[in-house]
């Protein structure tokens, strides 16, 4: 990531919510959004840019499941584990996942091609169990069918 490039990004967001209440997490909703991400370099800046210690943003990245501080994959699955996907084997699908591409729950794989997120719905439970790749949804899936299913995004 280029320094100059983030030094502007961080400017213009920062400079968008500095003196609004809750700045803090819209600002790293913005950093989020932009790179998909909050980057150690980016809550460093921002440390040093709002005088806030680094522990109390790493406390916010951390305690909010939205914030990730690893780059997303270029594919995100989403497996869902709500009742219904549940019930018809949606954990089935997640080993499988897991099995095929080396990672575990939120995790990016080495390539940095897929990361896998388990959700709670996605509101698709009459086509359960479900599985989402990007805004592409899948339904009724079967575990045999992941790795084909996979295949289409290499």
């Amino acid at each position: 990531m280029e320094t100059k490039n983030l030094d502007a990004d961080l400017e213009r967001i920062v400079k968008k919510w500095k003196d609004k209440k809750g700045s803090l997490i819209m600002i790293l909703h913005g950093m989020q959004n932009l790179y998909g991400y909050v980057p150690r370099e980016t809550a460093l800046k921002l440390s040093q840019t709002l005088d806030v210690p680094l522990a109390r943003i790493y406390e916010v990245i951390t305690f909010y499941n939205y914030f990730k501080l690893e780059p997303p994959g270029k594919h995100n699955i989403s497996v869902c584990l709500g009742t219904a996907c549940y019930l018809k084997g949606a954990a089935d699908l997640i080993d499988e996942v897991k099995k095929l591409l080396e990672i575990n729950e939120g995790e990016t794989t080495k390539d940095g091609l897929f990361h896998l997120d388990v959700v709670r719905c996605l509101g698709c439970c009459g086509l359960a169990p479900v599985m989402m790749i990007d805004e592409k949804v899948y339904g009724k899936v079967q575990r045999k069918q992941i790795a084909e299913i996979l295949q289409n995004y290499h």
